[in-house]
């Protein structure tokens, strides 16, 4: 039978500690206290016994593979690396999860792993930017995205590295449990309950200086204090002392979005902290976020997480984090 509720994340001998411990934050911890389910968390070994890190210290899991049986999430948080290929029965354990009915996830590396076993053949997936030619290249029938932060394809999910490992597995709380319980996990973690933007801001593409790197810089830092003013293209190109069609260039190869994009999603990030810490009206915040109306803020809030703004402000007021203060 399988229950929602059952994770069962799959190590091996020299795993990155931080990679295994993702999943194991949000699944791994008891928080009933928060209204937040308790999940059966199992470690499962590849290798059962002891088995190194690559931090250095060592790491005894007593569970093998026996262990996805039921599972209703079954995580690869990583993987060797993509040029060692995972062995057969680590495949077949993967493939009868599935078959059995389990969602089946793959965090950084670990898409690797997905694809060998054929889950990502025809489907949408991501891995991180580094590696997504060399993913793309070994499994040619992947359609993989280096863009995203994660895709979610509904039995088989996907994310790129470090970080964004997080955003799928709060993403995976949020399906399968609701927006509410997601959001107040998040507020425990300290980490936005729906981050925005994607992994193309991380590549690794820097502005030459004397293309305006720094003036590009400069003018995001402004951005950021007059995010309650009308900021068009042609206001910002002339703030960096470029042509429009030079700054839109360039101001997607900085951020990986448009221009129109990254601007929302800032008015989001800021509207998100200003319902968390003050008990500035609906309409106030719209104002100050640069949304104009109440209305606005609440199109776009509700397109970004699903959910309204003073739904949003009273979910974590009810979590008893303490009193709202002005800013």
């Amino acid at each position: 039978m399988i229950e929602n509720n059952t994770i069962a994340v799959v190590v091996f001998d020299g795993i990155s500690p931080f990679h295994l411990s993702v999943p194991c934050l949000v699944f791994g911890e008891d928080r009933q206290e928060l209204g937040l389910p308790r999940f059966a968390l199992r470690i499962c070994a590849v290798e059962p016994g002891m088995l190194t890190t690559s931090a250095g210290f060592g790491l005894y899991v007593d569970t093998g593979l026996e262990g996805l049986v039921g599972a209703g999430i079954v995580i690869m948080p990583s993987w060797r690396g993509v040029e060692n290929p995972p062995p057969e029965v680590l495949l077949t354990a993967l493939n009868t999860a599935h078959d059995a009915g389990a969602c089946v996830v793959g965090l950084c590396l670990g898409a690797f792993v997905l694809a060998a076993a054929g889950l990502l053949d025809e489907r949408p997936a991501t891995t991180h930017w580094h590696w997504s030619a060399r993913l793309a290249e070994k499994f040619p029938k992947v359609r993989v995205d280096p863009r995203v932060l994660y895709i979610d394809d509904g039995d088989i999910l996907t994310s790129a590295g470090t970080a964004a490992a997080l955003d799928c597995c709060l993403h995976l709380v949020r399906r399968h449990f609701g927006a509410q319980i997601a959001n107040r996990l998040a507020r425990r973690l300290v980490i936005p309950p729906h981050r925005q933007g994607s992994q193309a801001q991380f590549i690794e593409q820097p502005l030459p200086q004397d293309r305006g790197g720094d003036r590009m810089s400069a003018t995001l830092v402004w951005c950021m204090d007059h995010l309650n003013t009308p900021l068009t293209i042609d206001t910002l190109a002339t703030h960096t002392g470029m042509s429009r069609r030079t700054f839109t260039r360039h101001f997607r190869r900085l951020t990986g979005q448009t221009v129109g994009a990254w601007l929302i999603g800032q008015r989001l990030a800021l509207a998100q902290r200003l319902l968390e810490t003050t008990s500035l009206s609906i309409d106030h915040i719209a104002s100050r976020t640069g949304f104009g109306t109440a209305l606005s803020l609440r199109l776009h809030f509700v397109r970004a997480f699903n959910t309204t703004p003073a739904t949003y402000r009273r979910e974590f007021r009810n979590m008893g984090t303490g009193n709202m203060g002005h800013i």
